[in-house]
């Protein structure tokens, strides 16, 4: 009878730290889950920069400068190449039109005050019109939307979902919706402005009080604008974003962006009807149905319409920028209304907070929320030497009923990059990490553009600095202009260790597509291995994954110093859960087809003598 295992091995140096179980703190009840029978992998790219070939990076440089990326780069082939790679959804990030520094007068468009514009390309977290896209994308300006409705059309005939950013918290200081359809009314239009709070005004002012511009950096490294005056005319002063109540925000506060008003009295109390007792399990359809005909604040339409507007156009799901500032019930509304129009709908939350996690799936009906606190921040720590792998097991195990929906990512436009010396300090570094963050939950798999080339994020773009590639300025991204090589799309820049680690991620994130012991059962054998195992070095992780057609061993040594020789122990009840009898097994690596090992089953009990390289990783299988 053929048996099926397969054996995942990777490895690095660390100390060790105990992640804490959270509790949430509306509910403690724990549901059957039901997952997708495959994992899905997300490719996030910066649209602005993908497709740029300019490689001057000067700092703080003009359009003109340093060039820019379009929607028309994404060629078919490009997106041919990005499928390939394993890849199920693109997250265009930037898309919608949001302030910068640029002159788009001749289609209309106003010039935005440098003074509340972060860098000169802008934050694609200020959004200025959400009903259009940003002009710099297009080749055609005036034709912007209709070169994002081609790219959404060739990005679903390579076979991959469009995923794009909705920002609910806040806007941008000089929102302007020139794009409304009709009788979509504007930001604050029907606001009383004469009070902080009303439940149905889209912002909270600070009467009588004219917003003070903040005391930074200068604006464009000081170089001289007609709008740079120290001033910018807001009256009354709105709320700032991160919820700053100064009519003058601190350098620090979100000065370019508003908060937008959900309902939320200044008090922190709700100012809406809130889900009954019990609707922690209930359906997005039965959500629908109780928000139907339920009275609620103006914003909340306004939202629910701009997620409708784009699901019309084919989009296919959403990331939610600092989700957990808004209430979930709105969430409940809106994620509500999107599933009732697209049940496959891809909806991924940015909410920090272990606590609220569960709220925000169960009762805000989010798909994904980000797995940054716990399994991001551990493997961080745990290459930085700061923290011993083994608390991986109590992160996941205190995740058990929800680990499905926190996806998993190394790299992201927020965060230094995983191959920057602020993080593992080299690509291949990272290889482990993402063997971990790939394979150990059910849940989806994130990289970021250029992550699987090493782009490491050394450029200083001027507003935004090194180790992280900027999403304020111009630039250009090198690891990733070489794998584009002018457009070819072929690699044909890219050095061989480059190319190396390209392949590395191909092998891993398309086995992670293919394999159903992923979207299976998890079991750490850590601690038994910590405890009784000879040569099993501090920086070791195990841990079992299974299906009824694959099982599966993941093994990593996070150090790049040292290669570990040890028998590795697979305790007797996974044996058992695995029927496996006793005998030997042979197992042949997957991921680089190069070695096959014995697994040996003697009195119920597994071991298999594992030789692993520094930074080596194996997938192996009968």
């Amino acid at each position: 009878m053929m048996k099926k295992i397969t054996i995942v091995a990777g490895i690095s140096l660390v100390f060790l730290t105990t992640a804490c179980k959270t509790k949430d703190l509306k509910m403690n009840t724990v549901q059957k889950e039901t997952v997708s029978n495959k994992k899905e992998v997300v490719y996030q790219v910066f649209t602005r920069l993908f497709g740029n070939k300019n490689t001057n990076n000067k700092p703080w440089g003009t359009i003109e400068e340093n060039g820019v990326g379009k929607f028309n780069d994404f060629t078919d082939t490009a997106l041919q190449e990005i499928k390939d790679l394993g890849v199920t959804y693109i997250w265009y990030t930037g898309v919608p039109h949001h302030a910068l520094i640029h002159d788009y007068t001749a289609i209309g468009i106003s010039n935005d005050d440098p003074e509340v514009v972060k860098g000169r390309a802008g934050s694609p977290y200020a959004v200025k019109d959400y009903y259009n896209v940003n002009p710099d994308l297009a080749m055609n300006p005036s034709n912007r939307l209709q070169e994002f409705e081609a790219l959404i059309a060739r990005t679903h005939k390579a076979g991959l979902k469009v995923i794009i950013d909705i920002v609910p918290n806040h806007i941008a200081r000089k929102y302007e919706g020139k794009n409304n359809p009709k009788g979509v009314r504007d930001f604050g239009a029907d606001d009383d402005i004469t009070v902080e709070y009303k439940r149905d005004n889209n912002f909270y002012y600070i009467p009588n009080k004219h917003f003070e511009v903040p005391d930074t950096d200068k604006p464009l490294n000081g170089e001289k604008n007609p709008l740079i005056d120290g001033k910018f005319e807001e009256y009354p002063a709105k709320w700032t974003g991160n919820g700053s109540r100064l009519a003058k925000p601190d350098r620090n506060d979100w000065y370019e962006t508003v908060k937008v008003n959900y309902g939320i009295r200044p008090d922190g109390s709700k100012d809406f009807p809130e889900l009954p007792a019990g609707f922690d399990t209930k359906s997005y359809k039965e959500h629908f149905d109780f928000w139907k005909g339920k009275d609620v604040p103006d914003s909340w339409k306004k939202f629910r319409d701009i997620a409708l507007y784009w699901t019309s156009k084919g989009v296919d799901g959403f990331r939610y920028d600092m989700a957990e500032m808004v209430p979930y019930e709105f969430w409940s509304y809106m994620n509500s209304a999107i599933k009732v129009k697209n049940p496959d709908a891809f909806l991924l939350a940015e909410v920090y907070n272990p606590n609220e996690y569960r709220n925000y799936i169960r009762l805000g009906k989010m798909d994904y929320l980000y797995d940054k606190v716990e399994i991001y921040d551990k493997l961080k720590d745990v290459i930085r030497g700061k923290s011993l792998p083994d608390g991986l097991s109590d992160i996941q195990n205190g995740m058990a009923d929800i680990e499905h929906h926190m996806l998993h990512f190394l790299d992201n436009h927020d965060e230094q990059r995983l191959a920057s010396p602020e993080f593992a300090g080299t690509p291949e570094k990272g290889k482990p990490l993402m063997v971990v963050s790939t394979t150990i939950s059910t849940s989806p798999t994130m990289i970021y553009f250029g992550q699987e080339v090493g782009e490491a994020g050394n450029e200083n773009g001027g507003f935004g600095t090194h180790s992280r590639t900027s999403i304020f300025d111009y630039v250009g991204v090198p690891n990733h202009q070489r794998w584009m090589n002018a457009g070819k799309f072929d690699g044909g820049q890219l050095s061989q260790n480059e190319k190396d680690l390209r392949n590395f991620y191909k092998k891993l994130l398309n086995f992670s597509l293919k394999s159903s012991a992923l979207m299976g059962k998890y079991q750490e054998i850590q601690t038994v291995n910590r405890n009784e195992t000879q040569g099993y070095d501090s920086g070791i992780y195990a841990f079992a994954r299974w299906s009824d057609s694959q099982k599966l061993i993941v093994v990593t040594n996070f150090s790049w110093l040292t290669t570990s020789n040890f028998e590795l122990k697979i305790p007797k009840d996974i044996i058992q859960k695995w029927n496996l009898k006793d005998g030997n097994y042979t197992v042949t690596d997957q991921l680089y087809n190069k070695s096959a090992i014995q697994l040996q089953v003697i009195n119920g009990e597994g071991k298999a003598h594992i030789t692993i390289a520094p930074s080596e990783s194996f997938i192996y299988q009968l």
